[in-house]
């Protein structure tokens, strides 16, 4: 089991069993400006706007305690839903809305760095390159093996029905908070600070 945490520690759980996964560092505006949104974008980001993430199943995901301290938001009305810890703003990860669409990006800040290699595994990809900050560019690497294991993710998960034991949606589909859908121009202005 690797713990979640939130840095306050009121959230907590861990991401149980084996099953496939990826690591993956994205570069992508959206993540920064997710970061940005939280007020956390130097104990997220990277030097260059990367945001590091592991990539696994919803239902791997368990929440011990402090569930009442979920919170999400849309960067947009067709957005992803970006899960955070509202007792400390610190970033959760990232889901679809479609709760069939069943993986969970699980952003660093809640894992435990020094054992992520080990659960997770030492392969890391890098993505979304166009959108990091300065120059040379980080070179885009793994894109191939990320999307085969996101597939077989998804598809593991709706085998069955697996994916409506997600802690982060109702069996009826819905967010298990409702998130708070940013304005164009809050997204604008959190995009031009970056």
């Amino acid at each position: 089991m690797h713990k979640i945490q939130c840095q306050c520690g009121a959230l907590s759980g861990h991401v149980r069993g084996a099953g496939a996964c990826s690591r993956v560092v994205c570069y992508c505006a959206d993540c920064q400006a997710f970061a940005k949104f939280l007020g956390r974008a130097g104990d997220i980001l990277d030097a260059q706007g990367g945001t590091e993430i592991v990539q696994l199943a919803q239902p791997r995901v368990v929440f011990s305690q402090g569930k009442e301290h979920l919170a999400a938001v849309r960067l947009s009305d067709q957005g992803m839903i970006r899960w955070y810890a509202a007792c400390c703003n610190t970033p959760l990860g990232n889901t679809l809305p479609d709760p069939k669409v069943s993986f969970i990006g699980l952003i660093h800040s809640v894992l435990n760095r020094a054992k992520m290699a080990e659960d997770f595994g030492k392969n890391i990809a890098i993505v979304n390159v166009d959108s990091a900050i300065g120059e040379p560019k980080p070179k885009q690497k793994g894109l191939p093996g990320m999307i085969v294991r996101f597939l077989w993710i998804i598809l593991s998960m709706r085998i069955g029905g697996k994916y409506r034991n997600s802690p982060l949606f109702t069996e009826s589909g819905e967010p298990v908070v409702s998130p708070v859908i940013l304005s164009v121009e809050e997204f604008k202005k959190l995009k031009n600070t970056l």
